[in-house]
């Protein structure tokens, strides 16, 4: 397209979001408007893609980290003709795939937005699999706002894309001036902005954001940098085209007051169509990595040593690398305690390190699993508090991500309560659509390695830093969703139900009340979501007592996930909890578990009690 064909193309673009929104009564036009002509000139002269196959492996890729400007991602498609009018109109209708906030619910949506700050991170995912996998010259676009420039996130990503050198990677700051609320912290202040890039290592280019010729060029100039990344700063204004909204404060995700005087005075409805340009040709890799092997040979353990679950979670998933080279490891630069090191000698072209950047550790597992790669992203379990917005956001994406916590737990020892994972099980199970496993031994995390990497949605492991003994065969089976009975007759008069660290505490403590005349039976909760509903109401009949242990504090954890397999009218047995219900101090892991009353002893003067009373009763 020529210069003034490119102008008509981001009035129509402006229009047709006028329009989805007033169509939706609600949205956000005028952050859509602020950004057309630079949507225009990338979709019509730069990006490369094919709308009839987005699987395409050399597809460019294309974030629109400011969600909200929705309906202009939208007016993009249906003048690539993916979507035509009527669907336009269909805009945050209830069914329809024109949500609010972008979602894969569209084919050509990669990740979902709109929580800000994620874009870049994302995209810098996509961009090492780009440079560093799948060995295809597709260029990632990241189409920012101005005021999530102020997220942390960002900057994370900012740096780790320098560092990486990540010239296929290029970010367009939408420089609108006006947030949600009102104006931004650096105004039009490109170079604020530029200074800031430059500083970790990027090229920038500044530009006025609504003078197509100079976006053609800066865009051109992005794609021709070596060795960098690339960020295009646009001066542009909010509701541009509008008098009645243009660069004006309050007008923030509201249709306009008059949307037909509106699209008027841009000039009214086109019918442009735009013939994207194709992908180049990908030579040497097929849409999506293939597996070298079905079944790895996993390490086995000697029943009766011990062996501590991150250092058999390291060495599993060295092996299942060592199978399948659709696997991807990366790390919070903690890979020598959450054992990832394993994977990290013999898989090293398949090994990120993200330093300690937790939201960028997630982002770029994200960015990878997009591009057909199953990641197993590890950090400590505390750790992953900083990046659960990422967690929540790749459940809303769809994404198939493997979130691996070492260090959870008191029992940890001396490091003391900030290194201690306690939240970390009721984070994840509220995660929709997530798996949550917790070892207890070495053999058990080995087969939950290999099993949850082909489960669909988040999955969490937890990982212990102590050694624990080996109480499974390196035959056992553990399918998700199911649980062990390691103790049970027909004379128990409470069931334990255990998982990871407290299996062990429960296993002494039931030998030390059966000495004392008190059968319990013992189950380990190694599934914590889904849980194994069937066999909890089997043991609460023949029991009548259950008895929760966890290493965890007691909102969210084991104690609750047993709870609500009572939740559907049936009778309640009586239930009894144990966590860490104190804050813990520095002290060792023995002494942790003592303090928390979560040891053999505590559990087993909890079961008396309980028992005693259900007698009483």
């Amino acid at each position: 397209m020529r210069h003034q064909e490119l102008y008509e193309l981001g009035q129509q673009l402006r229009v047709d979001a006028v329009r989805a929104a007033d169509a939706a009564g609600s949205g956000h036009p005028t952050s859509s408007m602020s950004a057309a002509d630079l949507a225009a000139v990338l979709i019509a002269r730069h990006l490369r893609y094919d709308f009839d196959d987005p699987g395409h492996p050399a597809n460019d890729r294309l974030i629109l980290s400011k969600g909200h400007a929705s309906p202009l991602l939208y007016a993009l498609y249906k003048a690539a003709g993916a979507i035509d009018d009527e669907e336009l109109l269909t805009f945050r209708r209830l069914g329809s795939r024109l949500e609010g906030h972008p979602t894969p619910r569209l084919p050509w949506v990669d990740v979902a937005t709109g929580s800000l700050g994620q874009g870049l991170p994302i995209g810098v995912g996509m961009a090492l699999a780009g440079a560093r996998l799948d060995e295809v010259p597709y260029r990632v676009w990241v189409l920012s706002g101005d005021s999530e420039m102020a997220e942390g996130s960002v900057w994370e990503a900012v740096e780790h894309a320098a560092c990486e050198r990540l010239d296929n990677l290029t970010l367009v700051i939408d420089v609108n001036r006006l947030g949600q609320r009102g104006p931004t912290r650096h105004g039009r202040d490109l170079d604020a902005y530029a200074r800031r890039l430059r500083a970790f290592g990027w090229h920038t280019i500044e530009i006025d954001g609504h003078d197509v010729e100079a976006i053609d060029k800066a865009f051109t100039e992005a794609a021709g940098t070596d060795g960098r990344p690339t960020a295009v700063i646009a001066a542009t204004h909010k509701g541009r085209g509008v008098a009645a909204v243009e660069d004006k404060e309050g007008k923030h995700g509201k249709p306009l007051p008059d949307a037909d005087a509106a699209i008027e005075e841009l000039g009214g409805p086109r019918f442009i169509r735009v013939e994207v340009s194709a992908p180049p040709a990908a030579p040497g890799r097929p849409d999506r990595p293939v597996r070298t092997s079905a079944t790895p040979d996993l390490p086995c353990f000697d029943v009766g040593s011990d062996e501590a679950t991150r250092t058999a979670y390291g060495r599993a998933l060295a092996a299942l690398g060592g199978a399948r080279d659709d696997i991807v490891a990366l790390d919070a630069e903690v890979s020598d305690s959450t054992r990832t090191e394993y994977f990290k000698k013999e898989h090293p072209d398949r090994y990120f390190e993200c330093y300690i950047a937790e939201q960028q550790l997630i982002a770029a597992a994200v960015g990878l699993q997009a591009r057909g790669w199953v990641p197993f992203a590890s950090s400590f379990a505390a750790f992953l508090t900083r990046a659960y917005d990422f967690v929540r956001m790749a459940s809303v994406s769809r994404a198939g991500i493997n979130v691996v916590g070492s260090h959870a737990g008191a029992t940890i020892g001396q490091d003391g309560p900030s290194q201690m994972g306690l939240e970390d099980l009721a984070m994840f199970r509220a995660v929709h659509g997530s798996t949550v496993l917790y070892p207890c031994d070495a053999n058990q995390t080995a087969r939950l390695v290999a099993a949850m990497a082909d489960l669909r949605g988040v999955r969490y492991l937890r990982t212990t830093r102590s050694e624990t003994p080996v109480v499974y065969g390196p035959g056992e089976e553990f399918p998700i969703g199911g649980c062990k009975v390691l103790r049970s007759s027909d004379e128990d008069r409470a069931t334990i139900v255990a998982a990871g660290t407290t299996v062990h505490q429960a296993l002494s403590a039931a030998r030390t009340l059966a000495a004392d005349g008190i059968p319990v039976r013992v189950i380990d909760l190694y599934s914590v979501k889904p849980v194994d509903v069937d066999t909890l109401n089997d043991a609460a009949a023949a029991t009548g007592c259950l008895l929760t242990v966890e290493d965890h504090h007691p909102e969210g954890g084991i104690g609750d996930a047993v709870a609500e397999a009572f939740a559907d009218g049936r009778p309640m047995p009586r239930l009894a909890r144990l966590a860490v219900r104190n804050l813990p101090a520095s002290a060792s892991a023995d002494e942790q578990a003592h303090a928390a009353g979560i040891d053999a002893e505590s559990i087993a003067a909890a079961v008396k009690l309980l028992v005693e009373r259900v007698m009483v009763r």
